[in-house]
């Protein structure tokens, strides 16, 4: 009997498991809010909870489209330099006259081809994603100091500046883009049929392919997810500093990467959610704003995540290994 796509069904989910890994999660984020409210004296300020929700909900969004692609056991290395380049480009068109609508629609579609790139360089060209993505990463910051000829581009749209400072209903309106990504996010990956094709992908490729599933399509779509999220945080992060400088978000491609493997994703591909990727990008936010506050040095920042993402891929391997 043939298999249609419409009956793949990604490997059944442990859902005590997952259910139990994001109630520790949680739990993990509300003690170190705690502790820090303790430890601190102005932790627990308006402007610094309105801080936190800022610089975490732009890794949150970057976390989420990096999820979709590690799903497919893929990896996405240049959505920083994505973010970068998006603010020149929109501050360029912004300074050239384009209404802002229009320089925020351009700047996104531009994202959607540096996704379909990284897709046809995978797909036609047989690259493996860790080089075509490191390339762009490159490419994209040479091209972004070019125009800009190594400096920065001011942005003088007041209402467009204001965007990112604004609160609505006392919460900021960056959080807010969170929720407008995260809710479609969830409907696509968890009630579609199309995230059980990623899914099916990230786990045995061939078999999906056998199962009539469009494997090359679905690894164009996680692609173009991943770089259209990250154009848009782009667009956010140039609201948010009121300049284009294609410098911008350096090494913020870890931090997604670190909050997609934080929130339960796995790198060797198949298993992973919404919203594990942004409590972890807020763990991660914690973390740097309690050091911040404490003045502890920004290498220490670093350090502590990379230790983080070593200890939960080691458990996501014993844990392989014993569901085999």
């Amino acid at each position: 009997m043939t298999v249609t796509p419409t009956e793949i069904v990604a490997p059944p989910p442990r859902r005590k498991v997952n259910i139990l890994f994001s109630l520790t999660l949680i739990g993990l984020l509300l003690f170190l809010w705690i502790l820090l409210g303790i430890v601190t004296v102005s932790f627990w300020t308006p402007l610094n909870i309105s801080n936190l929700l800022r610089q975490g909900a732009m890794t949150a969004i970057l976390a989420l489209g990096q999820t979709f692609v590690i799903i497919t056991a893929g990896i996405d290395l240049s959505v920083g330099a994505i973010v970068g380049f998006a603010g020149v480009i929109l501050a360029w068109l912004l300074q050239a006259g384009v209404p802002v609508w229009a320089s925020i629609l351009i700047t996104l579609l531009i994202g959607v081809g540096i996704g379909a790139f990284h897709g046809f360089g995978i797909v036609k060209m047989g690259l493996p994603p860790f080089i075509i993505t490191l390339a762009t990463l490159t490419s994209l910051r040479g091209i972004g100091l070019l125009i800009t000829n190594g400096s920065t581009i001011n942005i003088v749209n007041e209402p467009f500046t204001n965007f990112a400072r604004a609160n609505f209903l006392g919460v900021p309106s960056l959080f807010w883009m969170v929720i407008l990504v995260a809710v479609p996010s969830f409907v696509f990956l968890h009630l579609s049929r199309w995230g059980r094709y990623l899914f099916a992908v990230g786990s045995n490729r061939e078999a999906a392919r056998l199962s009539g599933v469009r494997v090359d399509g679905m690894i164009y779509l996680a692609y173009i997810l991943s770089a259209t999220f990250a154009a848009f945080v782009g667009v956010l992060l140039a609201s948010r500093i009121a300049i284009g400088n294609a410098t911008q978000a350096d090494g913020w491609e870890l931090q997604a990467i670190a909050s997609s493997v934080i929130g339960g994703t796995s790198l060797f591909g198949a298993i992973g959610s919404v919203h594990g990727p942004l409590i972890g990008a807020f763990i991660l936010a914690t973390i740097n704003n309690g050091a911040n506050l404490l003045n502890v040095n920004s290498f220490w920042q670093r350090i502590i995540t990379g230790l983080l993402i070593i200890v939960i891929v080691y458990f996501d391997q014993l844990r392989r290994r014993r569901s085999q």
